[in-house]
């Protein structure tokens, strides 16, 4: 495989044969990163379950203390009575059956979609739209609410969910690579501690395989696992 030139550049500056601690791996993505842009800061964590099996699915919500660095764009779904709430609360798009006949002709322009229990049973036919996106609303993620201001505001301040992928690994983006290292470290942790939290009873044998930290265009820098203490 060909390795391009910035690649090669960001290879020089670190060992990819060592793991370093979470904080090093911070400041590496740092150094290593040469985009134009204000690139993603993503942690991979490859965990020892298997999501194949109900009882070892991985799924659920972190509140990074350092929010994503990102405007995060939520549509509300929900009755009239709720809609002030909603727009009070920062949603930037609110309303029900004008939205869902938009979504249905393949509109998507939101990172969230937050909805009352009541309308779920029109979200249905939607599945196909917004199921491969991760925008379907789900009560475990807390985007099922009748609380839909408290759910628009926590999203906003930096409220991610996640999901193990079918190969064991979760992905998520913590941050974006301006963040100071010891706030890009933190949120990392929040998501590892969360993770940690929600380890299945079934899964057996060593938990966190592996983390790596990159930025959306970087390589990856190993994380020593042992050297995160309390998990």
């Amino acid at each position: 495989m060909k390795v391009g030139k910035k690649r090669k550049e960001a290879l020089t500056k670190f060992d990819n044969t060592k793991s370093y601690s979470l904080l090093e791996a911070c400041d590496i993505v740092k150094k290593i990163t040469s985009t134009k842009f204000d690139s993603s800061f993503d942690i991979d964590v490859r965990l020892g379950v298997d999501p194949r099996q109900a009882n070892q699915m991985v799924r659920g919500v972190a509140s990074l203390p350092h929010g994503l660095g990102k405007t995060v764009r939520v549509l509300v779904l929900c009755p009239p009575d709720k809609e002030q709430e909603a727009k009070d609360a920062g949603a930037d798009y609110v309303g029900l059956d004008d939205y869902i006949e938009k979504i249905a002709g393949g509109w998507t322009d939101v990172d969230i979609i937050v909805a009352v229990p009541s309308v779920m049973a029109k979200l249905g036919r939607l599945g196909k739209v917004l199921g491969p996106r991760n925008l379907m609303p789900n009560p475990k993620s807390g985007t099922v609410t009748t609380e839909v201001g408290k759910a628009v505001i926590e999203v906003k301040a930096g409220k991610i969910d996640f999901k193990v992928d079918k190969t064991g690994i979760i992905h998520a983006s913590v941050g974006k690579v301006s963040f100071d290292s010891d706030k890009l470290n933190e949120n990392a942790l929040e998501l590892i501690n969360v993770l940690y939290r929600l380890k299945p009873s079934a899964a057996k044998g060593t938990y966190f395989k592996s983390i790596f930290v990159s930025s959306t265009m970087s390589p990856g820098v190993n994380v020593d696992v042992k050297s995160i203490s309390g998990i």
